[in-house]
């Protein structure tokens, strides 16, 4: 399988975050994509650097104006005081509900409240470069497929999928899998379906293609009444406007058996089919690991592969786009383990 990888990824790499009000080493550190990329080339996957511009699909997914602070947040960081370069910015307000979002602060540390969802999304010098070219990274493996290549796989970081059009959280600043769904459509797929395997509830995607029907997104994922993002990602959550009944979402109980969530998995799979998907992008989690630090599933190196062999099974032009996963040790013989099960259906081509 085609691998599309970051070489600017490292360039993200905060030393440490804000986890259930703790400060604490980073979990999604650049170590867990240098694991998958030596798993794909050990095992003669060829890898390639991205060799497209996503700009024209970042702009269809993502606002201006949070662009705009994106790109620029860490020199704004940094004109604050120099020394700000060994320290790392964190929210400490948000707009919720009664509190206005129309007006962007001079403030820095409430323009980052006005665009984050939590305070567990730290910012570093390169985390703008790591993140835009994540976007050409998925812009790329789309492309791929387009071009007939079965499926594509994107290993870049940060991850994407807690991402929306105007905010960041949960590790995420740009998301990827949204680029690809969006460069898939621009490139004449007329439905695309994105399916989160993520522990996470893939909220950034959901938010972006909730009233669209052009895109059908399908999550199965821990139960937000105690699981992260906690504010989204509930059964009854299905679109709106055009997009009724383009959204599915299978929350499952923290604990979960390993049956339980392949049950899931066919229910998402049966519905992409019969809502006629003619490509596929998959946000892959693999946090849904048993040894994973941060997440309650315990699906092992096997269920990797069934997983694969599944997706296979669809028979769609397919974009894989690494998401979680903090078992770091052991995501790239994980990641390698989908790939495996997806060829051993699909082949090589």
């Amino acid at each position: 399988m085609i691998a599309y990888w970051n070489p600017l990824h490292a360039g993200h790499a905060p030393a440490h975050e804000i986890f259930r009000g703790d400060k604490v080493a980073c979990f999604e550190t650049p170590a867990r994509a240098d694991f998958v990329l030596s798993a794909l080339q050990g095992a003669g996957h060829e890898l390639r650097e991205p060799d497209q511009d996503g700009a024209s699909a970042l702009a269809q997914i993502h606002g201006d104006r949070y662009l705009d602070f994106l790109r620029t947040a860490w020199s704004q960081w940094l004109s604050l005081d120099p020394q700000n370069e060994q320290r790392q910015p964190f929210p400490s307000v948000w707009p919720v509900r009664s509190l206005r979002s129309d007006i962007e602060p001079v403030n820095f540390v409430a323009r980052l409240g006005l665009y984050s969802m939590d305070n567990g999304s730290p910012l570093a010098h390169g985390t703008w470069a790591a993140a835009r070219e994540g976007v050409d990274v998925a812009a790329s493996a789309a492309h791929a497929v387009a071009q007939g290549a079965r499926a594509a796989f994107c290993v870049s970081r940060p991850p994407g999928h807690h991402a929306g059009r105007d905010f960041m959280g949960g590790y995420c600043f740009l998301n990827n899998a949204a680029i690809a769904a969006q460069t898939l459509r621009n490139l004449e797929f007329e439905r695309v379906a994105v399916l989160d395997v993520d522990y996470h509830h893939g909220n950034g995607t959901q938010s972006i293609f909730y009233e669209r029907s052009d895109v059908f997104f399908a999550s199965i994922h821990g139960d937000p009444l105690t699981e992260y993002p906690f504010y989204l990602g509930y059964a009854d959550e299905t679109g709106e406007g055009e997009g009724t009944g383009c959204n599915l979402n299978l929350p499952l109980p923290a604990g979960s058996s390993v049956a339980a969530w392949f049950e899931a998995l066919e229910i998402a799979c049966k519905r992409l089919g019969k809502w006629g998907a003619t490509a596929l992008v998959v946000s892959l989690g693999l946090d849904t690991f048993e040894g994973d630090p941060i997440s309650h599933f315990a699906l092992t190196a096997g269920d990797f592969a069934r997983l694969g062999e599944r997706l296979a099974r669809l028979g769609l032009p397919t974009v894989f786009v690494l998401e979680g996963g903090y078992a770091a040790a052991e995501l790239g013989h994980n990641a390698l383990c989908v790939v495996n099960g997806f060829e051993a259906v699909a082949g090589t081509a």
